[in-house]
């Protein structure tokens, strides 16, 4: 074993309760991503004189399109043929499995039920996306916290030896040093949280429009580019992803790149013409 690797040793459970009850750090996690999205949406919705009942819907509809989507998603995107053949097994959330690719799918749709005229799609979408980037801090957090979702094996000195991982401790796999790649990820999410801070503090101070266009294409593009990239580095989630040569989590990222690098060309040409 590289004596230079982290020994992750860490309990999922900030407190048991019983077998079947208990507090977990993916809970807790998960939990405060949506409270302090909410604070710092509400912050720039003030900076706009933006209503705080179109923040209510925009959270409403997030966190139901959002999270029942992440579950769907990942049972359809990776086990299809188990849960069609077992459908209670999609309410069984407590087992695991939830999916980014998934969720992103039931946000877009979401939207589409709260959108008006006068408060239109890709404002809502916009203004969601600036925080989003913060929320997926405190997911990948979580699932470190988890022992989960995490890399290859790695001789660099980073590396964490996940002793507390199911597989590990099923015997499954041998406990070596990996890429904890759930940190790679929350660092991608935390730089892009930064960018758009320094953005809308810029556009705020001049009193300028932020530009949809510009927040959903980078957003787009940084998130699922770097998701696209890092998955290599990452063990199959399920069996059948195997013998591809890109995961279902990087072919579920290429229409999102795509689109992230049409808009930011647009975006840039809108720019030009203003000038």
């Amino acid at each position: 074993m590289n004596i230079l690797s982290i020994v992750w040793d860490v309990s999922p459970y900030i407190h048991q309760f019983s077998e079947t009850y208990a507090l977990r750090w993916y809970g807790v996690l998960f939990a405060l991503a949506f409270v302090l999205s909410y604070y710092v949406l509400a912050y720039q919705f003030n900076k706009e004189n933006l209503p705080e009942s179109l923040l209510n819907k925009i959270s409403i509809a997030c966190i139901i399109g959002g999270v029942c989507f992440s579950r769907i998603g990942h049972c359809l995107f990776y086990e299809p043929a188990y849960y069609l053949n077992n459908p209670l097994e999609f309410l069984h959330i407590w087992k695991g499995g939830m999916s980014s690719h998934g969720g992103a799918i039931g946000v877009l749709l979401a939207y589409l039920v709260i959108s008006t005229k006068k408060y239109p799609y890709g404002l809502i979408l916009s203004r969601t996306l600036l925080v989003v980037p913060l929320a997926g801090v405190f997911f990948r957090m979580g699932n470190l916290m988890n022992s989960e979702i995490y890399g290859t094996a790695t001789n660099l000195p980073w590396g964490f030896v996940f002793v507390n991982s199911s597989e590990v401790l099923r015997g499954v796999e041998t406990a070596i040093p990996r890429h904890p790649t759930q940190i790679y990820e929350a660092l991608c999410y935390l730089a892009l949280f930064i960018v758009f801070v320094i953005y809308c503090g810029r556009k705020n101070k001049r009193n300028e429009a932020l530009s949809n266009t510009f927040i959903i294409g980078l957003f787009s593009l940084v998130t699922f580019g770097s998701r696209f990239l890092i998955e290599f580095l990452k063990l199959p989630q399920v069996a059948f992803e195997q013998g591809l040569t890109l995961n279902m989590g990087q072919i579920l990222s290429i229409p999102f790149i795509i689109t992230g690098i049409i808009l930011l060309w647009i975006h840039h040409k809108e720019k030009a013409g203003l000038q």
